[in-house]
């Protein structure tokens, strides 16, 4: 795929996944409140406190950042609550026409099944834009997400980057079988 396509409007039974608005900001940056410490710093809220609300906010309306078009907000239907978000990225560790899968959610929703369920609405749009394949990166010690990603058919790749500090960030990949 030469061109990178927005992801509009996605729906599952229980989710809406849908375009970040700026008033969705407080929710992401309870996210980074919450991420575990073994997360690198520059991936937490930093001495100074930032990223503030009004810095999310800054990076919703102007759109920096080639992640932030295809990071869908992550919306319980029947509540329109925000419980954080999940999409691709296109300059991560894949080939341009070989985007990676993020997903985030606020720990008060996690083991309902809501992560696997949005990821799933990505993956079945990525398929249907001609992706066929995927990746997406986790901490070896982010057993959660790691049990999502296998779930969602996806497998270790036998990369990953070297192991920091942080531990080791392993590389999975999934083939779409079209």
């Amino acid at each position: 795929m030469s061109s990178e396509p927005e992801v509009k409007t996605l729906e599952t039974v229980r989710l809406t996944l849908r375009r970040q608005r700026a008033h969705d900001a407080a929710i992401y940056r309870q996210l980074w409140t919450e991420r575990d410490e073994r997360v690198p710093p520059h991936r937490r809220i930093d001495l100074e406190g930032h990223p503030t609300v009004e810095d999310i906010v800054t990076n919703i309306r102007q759109g920096q950042g080639s992640d932030w078009p295809r990071l869908l907000a992550v919306e319980r239907k029947g509540t329109a609550d925000v419980i954080g978000y999940c999409g691709l990225v296109f300059h991560g560790n894949g080939a341009p026409d070989e985007p990676e899968l993020a997903f985030e959610l606020l720990r008060a929703v996690h083991n309902r099944g809501y992560a696997t369920e949005a990821a799933q609405a990505v993956i079945t749009w990525a398929s249907e834009a001609g992706y066929r394949r995927l990746w997406a990166s986790v901490w070896d010690w982010n057993i959660a997400s790691r049990r999502v990603l296998e779930k969602l058919g996806f497998r270790d790749s036998g990369k990953e980057n070297p192991e920091t500090v942080h531990g080791r960030s392993l590389l999975t990949v999934r083939e779409d079988s079209r």
